[in-house]
């Protein structure tokens, strides 16, 4: 006699830093809050390593245990809240409000050290040395491009990337700013990030690329966002002549002039 699959319920999570609210549908008692981060990172746009879950008090949630170790129930809500050291929360919050804040948040993230301009700004980057200042800046730079592209704000984006975001930069499961623009269907930050040199191809730690996230997610129109911009590119190398076509036919010129 075959055993009955396991049920699934659903629960909410709550961003604490943003009042956002997330819908989990496809849960269930045996699925452990490491597993459920690594979806939350997707779904949410925040890396992993910033996560931190608790449910019913403040008392962190660990890795290891599983929904039903922690009696998370049915409708219950989650929360999920991030790492307070070295103002990573304001961070956050900046770069998920983006570009539909009335204030400038691109003035506020600049302020937070994502640029070099405004390293300073937290009693630990104070007594950091020159390089290791520049890996702050653009760890943090990065994670606000992550959070900035999941949530689809292109201005926000822009800035980070002409002021030194690495679009190449991976959360700690292998995702770049790119998995998540595919997952969120955000296809003017899909196109800028590309435009960037972002790899539509790169897979994260479970061997996913973009394309196949996006294609999972059901999200057909990054999938072709993507895809077109391959083509295009390639189109544009072959109507391009090589550095020896080019030389050939300024040699012939010259010989005919």
């Amino acid at each position: 006699m075959s055993s009955l699959p396991p049920r699934t319920f659903g629960v909410r999570l709550c961003l604490a830093e943003t009042n956002e609210m997330f819908s989990l549908p496809q849960c269930q008692n045996d699925l452990t809050l490491k597993k459920l981060k690594s979806h939350l990172e997707l779904l949410t746009g925040i890396p992993l390593h910033f996560q931190r879950l608790q449910y019913l008090d403040e008392m962190d949630l660990l890795d290891d245990s599983t929904f039903k170790d922690n009696d998370i129930i049915r409708g219950g809500t989650i929360t999920m809240r991030i790492w307070r050291q070295d103002g990573w929360g304001h961070l956050v919050a900046a770069a998920a409000k983006g570009d539909i804040v009335k204030v400038d948040s691109v003035t506020l993230l600049a302020h937070l050290g994502v640029t070099e301009d405004f390293a300073g700004t937290t009693p630990y980057a104070e007594i950091l040395g020159p390089e290791q200042k520049k890996e702050w800046v653009a760890h943090r730079a990065f994670v606000a491009l992550f959070v900035a592209s999941h949530r689809g704000h292109v201005r926000t984006a822009t800035f980070l990337l002409r002021h030194g975001a690495d679009v190449h930069s991976k959360t700690p499961l292998g995702r770049t700013a790119l998995h998540v623009a595919a997952v969120m269907g955000r296809c003017d930050c899909i196109e800028l990030l590309l435009s960037c040199g972002a790899r539509a191809l790169d897979p994260d730690s479970e061997g996913r690329t973009a394309v196949s996230l996006a294609r999972l997610w059901g999200q057909q129109q990054s999938e072709r966002t993507m895809i077109r911009f391959k083509w295009q590119k390639k189109s544009a190398a072959a109507v391009l002549p090589s550095s020896s076509e080019s030389l050939a036919m300024l040699e012939t010129s010259g010989h005919t002039s």
